[in-house]
């Protein structure tokens, strides 16, 4: 008998240390964009679903601070903030690279709790005069050819314009050596969208969730070539930090056809010095509450927990708190 009341005691035990690894309450600050904005959407959505898995008593304020999923991880270097809602490709270019070769780089304590928010997509469009002057359908066409073409996309330092210099350094070409033979101009949306539809430039590179304004009211008002990458230009993306996506027929007007193509998701980034419990406790909130945020936000009801934990969807390393839930649970994780 007292060795069975003794075995109770034990179970017990062990049950409360495995389920209350975090009691003290947790006091965050995520940095979200400009209220308005798609990224506050996200940020505030899961702001809601994190305070779920933390103690009574914890907080997360919620700021207007982000630069943006490009610039990210700077934030989380800085220790300006204790989460931000980032992209894979970015994250993986700050965490790898040092600040003379990348202008957002020198981030080695970056650390990722999740990724896959979202259904972001490089997009890449010719038009139809552009298309029937040339017979070039492809990007690796122009640049074999080194035709001569007008590229307009979004301003240095947003991810459209860093997708579509990958683009080109996928295609096996240096963006300086593309720039020999044509030209490219770096603007806002408005003038990308009229631009475009008054024929003053050939292409467009961006990197867009479906329904995206911009590239609707171009497809709408303008007949456009949907670019098809091949392969090995994929494969280059996808050691770049991108992972792959399919763009489906209909996403846009007269795309008749679905596009392969690649994307850097949106992710939840923290500082590597985060509490490991806390990093656990914010994974397991985020992918116990997938419906809750998804309702509040239609991007993110591409988030799937099983996969959150991917390499590919992730760009920064894991956290380990993080990986600790992914395992736990039997989810893909890297």
């Amino acid at each position: 008998m007292k060795k069975f009341a003794l075995a109770l005691v034990l179970v017990f035990c062990f049950a409360c240390v495995a389920s209350a690894e975090l009691t003290e309450p947790a006091k965050l600050i995520f940095a979200a964009q400009e209220v308005g904005t798609g990224a506050y959407s996200v940020s505030a959505a899961i702001q809601g679903a994190l305070l779920k898995g933390l103690p009574a008593g914890s907080t997360i304020d919620l700021t207007t601070n982000s630069p943006g999923g490009v610039g990210a991880p700077v934030l989380i270097q800085r220790g300006r903030a204790d989460m931000i809602v980032g992209n894979a490709g970015p994250a993986l270019w700050s965490y790898e690279k040092s600040k003379d070769d990348y202008q957002f780089g020198g981030c080695p304590d970056v650390r990722s709790i999740a990724g896959g928010l979202g259904h972001a997509m490089a997009n890449i469009m010719f038009t139809k005069k552009f298309v029937d002057a040339t017979g070039c359908t492809t990007m690796e066409e122009v640049i074999e050819k080194k035709v001569p073409i007008k590229l307009i996309t979004k301003k240095n330092g947003t991810l459209g314009e860093l997708t579509a210099e990958r683009v080109i350094e996928a295609c096996g070409i240096s963006v300086e050596d593309f720039l020999k033979f044509a030209t490219w101009e770096k603007t806002g949306t408005d003038a990308i969208k009229s631009g475009i539809q008054d024929d003053l430039y050939d292409a467009t590179i961006d990197h867009v969730d479906a329904g995206q304004a911009t590239t609707t009211e171009i497809c709408l008002t303008h007949d456009m070539h949907f670019v098809q990458l091949k392969d090995e230009t994929l494969a280059n993306l996808n050691k770049m930090g991108y992972a792959p996506i399919v763009m489906l027929a209909g996403t846009w007007n007269k795309q008749e056809k679905d596009i392969n193509t690649m994307g850097s998701q949106q992710n939840l980034i923290v500082p590597a010095s985060m509490n490991d419990d806390v990093a656990y406790a914010l994974a397991k909130a985020l992918c116990e509450n997938k419906d809750e945020i998804a309702a509040a936000v239609a991007s993110l009801k591409w988030f799937d927990p099983k996969t959150a934990g991917r390499a590919d969807l992730n760009g920064a390393p894991l956290h380990p708190g993080a990986a600790k839930y992914y395992k736990e649970m039997g989810y893909a994780f890297e």
